[in-house]
């Protein structure tokens, strides 16, 4: 069974959404993976939205490793944030277990820590970020901020693999929309002439355009996370070294799940 390795800070009902996607479709026959253990980085009693994926974690019967970021970084007080991480990500890994291989992958699934060096290298680990391969950088908020400045004839969303370099890892599988045609077109018009500046100080996040981008983008990340499970899970696509490829070996620009999301969000 392909094994998979959970990392999550837990903190929303995003975070838990995503969980229960997986887990649900896996005791369906639908996901052919197991989740061999969830990582946490708060602890009980730390907030609100990460005891109740804890307690979802714990419902769910999978292995469960807790461990508080904060308080770990309050402990080191004068460290620099590039070393509290390295040497966060050290004592996350000598929680973690230590049997075998380790896990075939490591799915980011609302973790909200930035992953060093040492344990990107030590594990498969993937990501999802809210744009296709080529798009904008940065949070789902800038990404369409950078989307609208670009008047972006289309977009989507992306699982990539984690490197040492901040979000430039090779994308893993992705799938797009477009952004033309109704109901996009009538509010590509209502800002015509207006710069990106003037709409962010006017409507901000309320803006019609801006919502409906989020929209078609956050409808179409969980069913892209637990594809690409499925897609490594069936062999479609493998992580060589820092390379994505094929079944067949061959090093490929990340696997194009566009069809199988459009007719999972229907």
């Amino acid at each position: 069974m392909y094994q998979v390795g959970w990392f999550s800070t837990g903190r929303g009902p995003g975070s838990r959404g995503l969980l229960t996607s997986a887990h649900d479709r896996i005791n369906q026959g639908k996901l052919e993976a197991a989740i061999s253990f969830v990582f946490c980085s708060r602890e009980p009693g730390e907030a609100p939205g990460s005891d109740q994926f804890i307690d979802l974690v714990n419902s769910y019967r999978i292995p469960l490793i807790c461990f508080s970021s904060r308080r770990f970084r309050r402990e080191l007080k004068a460290r620099s944030p590039d070393q509290w991480r390295l040497e966060y990500d050290r004592e996350v890994m000598r929680r973690l277990p230590a049997g075998g291989a380790g896990p075939d992958i490591c799915v980011l699934a609302g973790y909200m820590l930035v992953v060093g060096s040492e344990m990107c290298r030590r594990y498969r680990m993937v990501n999802l970020h809210p744009a296709a391969p080529g798009g904008p950088k940065g949070t789902w908020q800038e990404v369409i901020w950078q989307l609208i400045e670009q008047k972006a004839a289309s977009t989507g969303a992306m699982m990539h693999l984690v490197t040492p370099e901040l979000d430039q890892g090779p994308p893993v599988a992705y799938c797009t929309f477009s952004l033309r045609g109704e109901p996009f077109d009538r509010h590509w018009r209502e800002i015509e002439g207006l710069s990106v500046e003037q709409v962010k100080s006017g409507q901000g996040e309320e803006n019609a355009l801006f919502k409906l981008v989020r929209q078609h983008g956050v409808v179409r990340e969980h069913p892209l996370v637990i594809s690409t499970i499925n897609a490594f899970s069936r062999g479609h696509v493998r992580i060589k070294g820092e390379t994505v490829v094929d079944r067949a070996g061959r090093p490929i620009p990340g696997y194009d799940l566009t069809e199988e999301i459009d007719n999972l969000v229907k």
